[in-house]
């Protein structure tokens, strides 16, 4: 048996949440001692854990209880189905993080994702599909970055930064100058051999990107110094003339 406080410690779940499940008879004690303190069998936490896997997939508790408590309610089959349900959720958030990785990588303007929510995910994740998958640089960057690891993203972006600093360190030179032009061309080969082949189109896509404002652009200003990404795009700019 375990008391209303040891579960929510397991399980992250108020204790306040959890009277609120008794309350409306989605999780009722197994029993309550003299002091009307809850405490749950292992039978109550096996309904608990079916709770769970639900609120994960965002029924509301209401459709959940009447899920659970239907007299034909099958404990496999419902767990074969949240399997499914599970793996198709993780797909689309698979899919958003390839689109904004795209958004990153392609010189589509960037976007403030915080404004989507769980339920345009459906959506977006059909937008991404439909936008990016069909390009080969999208498919080329997908087989390049397929086994790397979390780590492996940061050091990439690390480097890339260091990059966007030399260019810093640069700016007291004019962009057409043959040592920021070289510099333009190392990025260039970098963004090739790590993602895409960067053709000069886009090239020049990214580099409208880097000063266009929003998070790029001060990112890149954060490590080279202000007007970094402008004097980048002036540079780019100059490489890919008459391309």
């Amino acid at each position: 048996m375990m008391s209303v406080k040891e579960i929510s410690e397991l399980t992250g779940i108020s204790i306040r949440t959890l009277h609120y499940y008794d309350e409306i008879g989605l999780l009722r004690p197994t029993s309550l001692s003299e002091s009307g303190y809850r405490f749950y069998d292992d039978k109550a936490l096996e309904r608990l854990h079916q709770i769970l896997l639900f609120r994960e997939l965002e029924f509301p508790l209401k459709t959940i209880k009447a899920i659970i408590d239907s007299p034909d309610f099958d404990r496999e089959e419902a767990l074969e189905k949240q399997i499914d349900l599970l793996t198709m959720r993780k797909e689309h958030l698979e899919n958003v993080i390839l689109y904004a990785r795209g958004i990153k990588f392609l010189g589509v303007k960037a976007m403030d994702f915080s404004v989507f929510n769980t339920k345009k995910l459906d959506e977006y994740a059909k937008e991404a599909k439909t936008k990016f998958e069909n390009t080969e640089e999208y498919k080329e960057y997908k087989e390049k970055s397929k086994n790397r690891t979390a780590r492996d993203e940061e050091e990439l972006a690390e480097k890339i930064m260091k990059l966007f600093a030399e260019f810093g360190e640069m700016k007291n030179l004019p962009p057409e100058d043959k040592d920021v032009q070289l510099q333009v061309a190392k990025l260039r080969d970098f963004i090739s051999e790590n993602c895409y082949t960067c053709s000069p189109k886009i090239l020049k896509a990214l580099g409208k990107m880097y000063s266009g404002g929003g998070e790029i652009t001060k990112n890149v200003d954060s490590v080279g110094g202000t007007g970094t990404a402008e004097f980048v795009t002036k540079a780019i700019d100059i490489f890919t003339a008459g391309e």
